[in-house]
């Protein structure tokens, strides 16, 4: 495939960006409608499927994207995404009850984890890893406006149009971004024979689905401590377990033991799956800490969040001009690392006294800290594989840190729950207030609304309350930040690529396989005519 002009591929991003935007919206986007869902739908003990039925489908199913792009084709597969996901989109819209909801956004996570993955194995394929850098520090940006843009427009759609159109207003972005990929993106493929090894997938599909749904229903729909939690734990030992075996004599694994003697995808995907718990479990509670504690709307949160998208597209496109004009990438995510366990240590601070200024430099921090760390583990997974490899190492990398993700929210929200039962009650008793002047259920479980409604001495204890618990939740973010920065120091840095496709060692065997071809070809004209080529004159 000839180089692309810079034109080209900057419109090729366009589309890539846009099929990321739609999903990681539709991550974000939701979570300001739950309620006004609930209150038309009925179904509240169904709540907590309409997140989790996304999150569960797209991390279990991001290695199996991978590997289909590997065999047919990245763009298929990419365009196959967006057709899932624009379908789904349109029946989540148009749902008439809470298992329609949820069913459709089960289906809508299968298209969120192929566009997530693949997204960033296309710019792997069409630029080269010395030049990806600036290139996917755009795509690191999507993830800021994402976060900050789905609540705020969420907000938005809910209060002036209807909250069907959370889900409608990606279809429009999709479209384009399936248009465009269509018209621009030209990756040639070579036709090969395979077979898909369907038995590891279910493996795959079942040991973490399993694992994910005692992550994000345990504490809530059962206790930590039950049957389900030990019996879906069971489930994913065993499953993954028989993964391991299967991976290992099949001759096309899902995910290749290969890649697991790579040193570099060995390293960045501990560290992808560290830096998801920290930064992904810990972030997800800032607009809680805006809306509970600070008093703020849903739509004014999301806008107050400003600053960590600001410092995570500064430093994320910022870094990648500078690998790109340097080749050296190791240095960003350890310093990375270190900043954001520096701006978590300062969220760790924030209390109802906390103005919203200094919080905003507390976010920026932390923003500019992952914005050093996300898109260089992938950049560096890239470049250490060969090209063969590239889809399925790609949703490797993104697999770890979703799953890293998903752990965060589960661990931290456990961490928040148990601490709220503790520092409310301290805070009430030190008010003079007792248990029974406290409405049922509203210290831990109340909306924003209900809990600003709350008179002034409980108001107070209850915020008060909750900030000590969010300080205690940010501050045990820490040490996973600072656990990553210890693996990135054992990250062997590899000269990144000029060339597209193949690894330094590629480049030699192809081009002594066309010596050998030519030679053979001299040497039997007759063999070229079999293979239906001219011989040389």
């Amino acid at each position: 495939m000839p180089e692309l002009p810079h034109r080209q591929i900057l419109t090729v991003l366009v589309g890539l960006m846009l099929g990321m935007l739609v999903a990681a919206l539709s991550q974000t986007i939701v979570a300001t409608a739950l309620p006004t869902i609930v209150g038309e739908l009925g179904g509240q003990d169904q709540l907590a499927w309409v997140v989790s039925a996304t999150l569960l489908t797209s991390t279990a199913s991001t290695p199996i994207w991978g590997k289909l792009s590997d065999l047919y084709g990245r763009k298929i597969m990419f365009q196959s995404a967006i057709g899932i996901f624009l379908v789904s989109s349109l029946a989540a819209g148009f749902a008439q009850n809470m298992g329609q909801l949820v069913g459709s956004r089960a289906v809508m996570g299968l298209g969120v984890g192929g566009l997530m993955a693949l997204s960033q194995a296309i710019i792997g394929d069409v630029v080269s890893p010395r030049e990806r850098g600036r290139y996917q520090g755009y795509i690191g940006s999507v993830f800021g406006l994402a976060t900050v843009a789905g609540p705020l427009l969420g907000g938005f759609l809910v209060e002036h149009l209807s909250w069907r159109w959370t889900f409608w207003v990606g279809i429009p972005i999709g479209i384009v971004a399936l248009v465009v990929t269509e018209r621009v993106l030209k990756l040639p493929f070579p036709r090969r024979r395979h077979a898909i090894d369907w038995l590891g997938a279910f493996f795959i599909v079942a040991g973490i689905s399993a694992l994910l749904l005692m992550l994000s229903l345990g504490g809530k729909e059962f206790e930590w401590n039950s049957a389900w939690t030990y019996g879906l734990t069971a489930v994913a030992l065993v499953m993954l377990a028989l993964t391991v075996w299967q991976e290992r004599r099949t001759a096309e694994p899902i995910m290749p033991p290969r890649l697991f003697a790579n040193h570099t995808f060995v390293i960045t995907s501990l560290a992808g799956f560290v830096v998801g718990v920290a930064m992904f479990g810990a972030i997800i509670f800032l607009p809680q800490y805006l809306q509970i504690v600070k008093g703020e709307s849903p739509t004014a949160s999301g806008l107050l969040t400003l600053p960590l998208m600001v410092g995570l597209l500064a430093t994320s496109i910022g870094s990648g001009r500078l690998i790109t004009r340097t080749g050296r990438y190791k240095i960003y995510p350890v310093v990375g690392l270190l900043v954001a366990a520096v701006g978590l240590t300062l969220m760790s601070r924030l209390s109802v006294d906390t103005s919203l200024w200094l919080a905003g430099v507390y976010m920026f921090i932390t923003g500019a800290g992952i914005g050093m760390v996300m898109q260089v583990l992938v950049l560096a997974t890239q470049n250490a594989v060969p090209h063969a490899d590239l889809g399925v190492a790609t949703s490797g990398a993104t697999f770890f840190r979703s799953l890293g993700g998903a752990m965060g929210v589960a661990v931290f929200g456990a961490l928040l729950t148990h601490r709220l039962r503790d520092t409310i009650p301290a805070q009430l008793r030190a008010a003079g207030v007792s248990a029974d002047q406290m409405p049922a259920g509203s210290a831990t479980q109340g909306s924003p609304e209900q809990m600003a409604a709350l008179p002034e001495p409980i108001h107070l204890a209850v915020t008060t309350g909750f900030a000590e618990a969010l300080q205690t939740t940010f501050l045990a973010a820490v040490p996973f930040a600072i656990l990553g920065f210890v693996i990135m120091l054992f990250l062997r840095e590899t000269p990144l690529r000029q060339t597209r496709g193949q690894t330094p060692g590629e480049d030699l065997a192809a081009a002594f396989e066309t010596s050998v071809d030519q030679d053979a070809l001299l040497a039997d004209p007759d063999d070229g005519r079999r293979l239906g080529r001219r011989p040389p004159p």
